[in-house]
């Protein structure tokens, strides 16, 4: 009897309750504050670097950004049934065609622009004479009226653009690091999708960070690349329709404005109007700014984001100051890949680690944005079997 209740006694006893068993990642070794500081001073580092290598970094980051844009290309001829170097070799020839056939048509027009402005000379003279007569009729002084004309000076104009034309034959070795740079990142990616299904397999989270990278980055540039087409059409029709001189060469710079976000339409608008003012005053100035006004805003503002659509998500702000940033940082082509570089950083930054993925709600335009798909978390039973605190002592027979 007595060996009886021994037993009873020991198959009801417990063993002390262990801790809860826990699913959250570790903690921050460091304290929030000081790893925002020193990723503040990475930043800084890394900025700093790049702006110091800007001269490489920008040709880079093209080649980087047009290897990621027609990359399906090869993909999509192949499924025709081209042969995979064949399917290479069409890309790469037809890629260079383009970027070679924008720059000669760049030079061309800059060139033309260049010998016909000493024509306007005498009527730049008259546009500054009048102004200077309005200004002095509503109470401007004559002595502040004659400094501020002094520093106007025609032939300045002429230096601007000869300028602008040395400057854009010396992109010409620009160019060449690009088209080089362009070549080996198609050849290296060359088989880039079963290493992509491999890291899937390894590192999910990466390879979906990567995977919204260029998805985003090809929808952007290939809708503005069409709607930059059809932007650049409208205008020079309208142009060649108002006898502006050069219609070709606003359109061509129209269509590259297209992909500098914001104030890509002022940019593209300014030079045109000014020539519409030398060749036929003011009223014919107003009529091409209505008319890029209505052509781009239609296009740009209300058909454009349509297509778009939540493939970029980032917010207008966000965006405007990358514009600012990436310009600064790397100069004027940082300004037509400002969103590309924006949405590359944000990949390496945010969406490659789910414990920051969170920051994906405050950066994109709808603050809705689906963070890509990460890694299944562990299956973690409720109560695990080694726990001693869920073992129960058997009974003696």
């Amino acid at each position: 009897m007595a060996r009886r209740g021994t037993n009873r006694s020991r198959a009801t006893t417990r063993a002390p309750e262990a801790p809860p068993y826990r699913t959250d990642p570790p903690a921050w070794t460091l304290p929030r504050g000081t790893i925002v500081l020193i990723t503040i001073a990475g930043l800084v580092v890394a900025v700093g670097g790049i702006k110091a290598v800007s001269s490489f970094a920008a040709p880079t980051f093209l080649a980087l950004m047009l290897t990621v844009a027609v990359q399906p290309v090869p993909r999509w001829l192949r499924t025709k049934g081209f042969p995979g170097w064949a399917a290479f070799l069409t890309t790469i020839v037809l890629v260079y065609g383009i970027l070679i056939g924008l720059f000669a048509s760049l030079v061309f027009s800059v060139a033309r622009l260049a010998s016909i402005l000493p024509d306007y000379d005498d009527k730049f003279n008259d546009i500054i004479t009048s102004f200077q007569d309005f200004l002095t009729a509503h109470g401007v002084s004559q002595d502040k009226v004659h400094d501020m004309i002094s520093n106007v000076d025609t032939s300045k104009v002429v230096n601007v653009v000869t300028e602008l034309l040395s400057s854009t034959l010396s992109v010409a070795s620009a160019l060449v690091l690009v088209l080089a740079l362009l070549l080996f990142m198609a050849a290296d990616s060359v088989g880039f999708d079963a290493r992509m299904e491999h890291l899937r397999g390894m590192r999910p989270d990466i390879a979906a960070a990567f995977g919204s990278f260029a998805q985003g980055t090809r929808s952007y540039l290939w809708v503005s690349t069409v709607f930059g087409l059809i932007v650049a059409v409208f205008d020079s029709i309208a142009l060649a329709l108002l006898s502006v001189p050069l219609p070709i060469l606003w359109g061509l710079l129209s269509f590259i404005t297209n992909y500098i976000p914001n104030i890509g339409f002022v940019i593209g608008l300014v030079p045109p109007a000014l020539l519409a003012l030398l060749d036929g005053g003011v009223t014919k100035m107003l009529v091409v700014i209505a008319v890029y006004s209505v052509i781009n805003v239609i296009i740009q503002s209300v058909i454009q984001p349509k297509f778009v659509g939540d493939a970029v998500g980032l917010s207008t702000t966000l965006t405007f100051l990358s514009l600012i940033f990436w310009a600064w940082a790397i100069g004027p082509l940082g300004a037509i890949l400002a969103v590309p570089l924006t949405l590359l950083a944000k990949a390496l930054l945010i969406d490659i680690d789910p414990a920051t993925r969170w920051a994906d709600v405050l950066l994109s335009s709808s603050g809705t944005k689906p963070v890509p798909e990460e890694s299944p978390p562990p299956t973690t039973p409720e109560s695990p079997p080694d726990d001693p605190a869920h073992v129960t002592l058997g009974t003696d027979s």
